[in-house]
């Protein structure tokens, strides 16, 4: 392994986490020798620089609570960035808060208005392109109209 390779994927982990496949396309895209890539890889797996686990259950964190994704949402973005699925469902499994309850409170937070069945179906729509599934958005917008009544 070269000191050059190696520090080229530290000063990437450096600007932002990576999930060990996202490093490795990386890498080979600077044009990092394959052989490289596997060694620069697993020595920084070997220090606790990289690991898929805590990337996926950090950046399921981020998304639910900063951008407000839903479960379906995060696991096909983290499906892309190839997390390997065991790491993916354990970090959806780590979220101890009911969807429906976070759904709800980002159409409250939204400010958005449930009064006729457009209404309903624009919040159905935005939920979904959030990654809740249709059941769980359909409860949160019932719960949301309990509230307001």
């Amino acid at each position: 392994m070269s000191d050059e390779a190696f520090e080229l994927a530290v000063k990437a982990l450096g600007r932002r986490e990576r999930s060990i496949a996202e490093l490795t396309r990386w890498l080979t895209e600077r044009g990092v020798a394959a052989e490289e890539v596997e060694d620069v890889v697993a020595r920084l797996e070997e220090l606790g620089e990289l690991d898929d686990a805590r990337f996926a259950r950090r950046y399921a964190e981020d998304k639910r609570e900063l951008a407000g994704w839903g479960a379906e949402r995060i696991r096909a973005t983290l499906l892309e960035r190839g997390v390997p699925p065991e790491y993916i469902e354990a970090s959806l499994a780590a979220d101890d808060a009911p969807e429906s309850e976070r759904a709800a409170a980002l159409l409250v937070r939204r400010g958005q208005a449930l009064r006729s069945e457009a209404d309903r179906g624009r919040a159905l729509g935005y939920l979904n392109r959030k990654g809740y599934t249709y059941e769980v958005a359909h409860e949160a917008i019932r719960a949301v109209e309990r509230e307001s009544e």
